[in-house]
């Protein structure tokens, strides 16, 4: 404040008490170059180098595989920090032989004590260190271990993650840790207001019935106990080689990956040492369709001062393709195309409220709640699905209009909502992809799956292709299978599957007419 009340010569403030000091200062116009306009350059000034990408090269994923197997795959990005991971090809699918819910207990072990860290608190400081954090997730096909941190970090994160992933400890204290991790996970599953990821388990075992995705994901209430390490061990000793093993980066130089996967990751004997032969469930998904019914009390779910109503939830699923297929870029438009949501939705730009879903369903039945487009896509299958809930007595209606749905989608393909949904879908992968964990997650599972990745300009060029006939057809083909149907709640109205069966084989998508002598 002192320094700004400074009195001018004669007394008067004149602009400094209006303005400050500053404002009294004279301005500094660039008086070296008072003639230069700003759209020219400076003269005497060096000529400015700017970053260019040269082609599609800056773009590529390279992919290296060393001489036990395991794959090495790298995206460079611009940035301070990177993602790196490894994925291995195991899931709840690969569980056949064993207890179920393996992957399950694997997942929330990861990051726990191995050979060189005494426990988790040591990895996480370590990491720490570099700004790093660190997560792993099972998924009926994969287990991603993955960290994010410094790239002046790579080795130690290398060297952690070989660690974590070999040579995991897994101590009774832990074990008995995760159990109750397992148990509170699965109360919670059941309590939750959001019955999507209940729903999409029952909708797998119906379409799937007690064969690899169709097995169950999480670890059942009866098995929790029965976990140990000779059973854990015995389960990674099978699935958990460098060949089925992919090293994954994005944000780092190709060559400093590899050169760190040599050093700790090759001929590097894991804690459940072993050389007998592995025995791999290669076992193809046999889609059988069928109905998995929960008849559950939804009254209490969600109570307060806005309680969410009783609903029932029913998912309606056909088989699609795998994401090896040709087929699976029209899928995933139709997917887009269909849409929908929540009756709630805020709407705008991108939230898909000109999909049909919303224009034909949402917004014609003003009962039903939400009425959601899924998409599940696997190397060998794929399951297209339909999520609606309304109020217990409007069930049999429901299912109906859902139905009258898949059958529409054979129908005519306008010129408007395929583009629209063309360009959706487009939007959503790069914006996706603007993500380093979500690149990271992409580059592993595709070199994971084929040994290359598709880049997201070839992906748009394949999507800018569907044609209304690509739709056609691929829902043509997807019609001819039995359906898989999961219900959930109050299903006093639920139609059989027979009849939900014969409405998708019909013209129109109706419920066969019941008559009732009593009413």
């Amino acid at each position: 404040m002192a320094a700004n009340m400074v009195r001018l010569r004669g007394g008067a403030w004149g602009p400094v008490r209006r303005f400050g000091l500053a404002a009294y200062r004279k301005y500094s116009s660039g008086g070296g170059c008072p003639n230069v306009p700003l759209t020219s350059p400076l003269p005497g000034v060096p000529k400015p180098v700017f970053a260019t990408a040269d082609g599609q090269e800056k773009f590529e994923t390279k992919v290296t595989t060393l001489e036990n197997g395991l794959r090495i795959a790298s995206q460079n990005k611009f940035g301070q920090f990177c993602t790196v991971g490894i994925l291995v090809n195991s899931g709840s699918r690969h569980e056949a032989k064993y207890l179920s819910g393996i992957s399950h207990f694997l997942e929330k072990l990861a990051f726990s004590s191995t050979a060189q860290f005494g426990s988790k608190d040591e990895i996480l400081l370590t990491l720490e260190k570099h700004g790093g954090i660190c997560d792993c997730q099972a998924s009926r096909d994969t287990t991603m271990y993955a960290v994010s941190a410094d790239a002046k970090g790579l080795d130690t994160v290398v060297n952690l993650l070989a660690d974590v992933v070999l040579q995991p400890r897994l101590s009774g204290e832990e074990i008995e840790m995760t159990r109750m991790a397992v148990q509170f996970e699965l109360e919670d599953l059941n309590m939750r207001p959001d019955p999507e990821p209940l729903l999409t388990e029952m909708i797998h075992a119906a379409a799937y019935r007690e064969n690899t995705v169709g097995l169950n994901r999480f670890c059942p209430v009866e098995n929790i106990e029965k976990m140990d390490r000779k059973v854990l061990h015995s389960y990674l000793q099978n699935y958990y080689t460098p060949d089925r093993m992919v090293l994954a980066g994005v944000g780092i130089e190709h060559e400093q990956l590899v050169e760190c996967a040599r050093k700790y990751l090759l001929g590097v004997d894991p804690v459940w040492k072993s050389d007998k032969p592995k025995q791999v469930d290669k076992s193809v998904a046999q889609y059988t369709g069928g109905i998995i019914k929960l008849e559950k009390d939804m009254s209490d779910v969600s109570l307060g001062p806005t309680p969410i109503p009783e609903l029932t939830h029913i998912m309606i699923g056909l088989e699609s393709c795998s994401f090896l297929e040709e087929d699976f870029i029209p899928f995933a438009v139709l997917n887009m195309m269909m849409g929908g949501g929540g009756s709630f939705s805020a709407g705008g730009p991108g939230k898909g409220m000109f999909t049909r879903l919303y224009l034909n369903v949402l917004n014609r039945h003003h009962w039903m709640y939400n009425a959601t487009s899924y998409h599940h896509s696997y190397e060998d299958t794929g399951l297209l699905c339909i999520h609606a809930s309304a109020d217990p007595r409007q069930v049999r209606e429901m299912v109906e209009i859902i139905t009258r749905e898949f059958i529409l989608m054979a129908g005519a393909v306008g010129e408007v909502e395929l583009e629209r949904a063309k360009t959706q879908l487009k939007s959503m992968l790069m914006m996706n992809l603007e993500s380093r964990p979500v690149i990271f997650e992409d580059v592993g599972r595709q070199v994971l799956a084929t040994n290359t990745r598709k880049l997201p300009h070839e992906l748009c060029s394949l999507i800018g292709n569907v044609k209304p006939n690509d739709i056609k057809r691929v829902v043509a083909k997807m019609l001819r299978n039995k359906p898989a149907v999961a219900a959930l709640g109050d299903l006093t109205e639920l139609p059989t599957y027979e009849h939900i069966q014969a409405a998708l084989s019909s013209k129109d998508g109706r419920l066969p007419r019941m008559y009732r002598l009593f009413r």
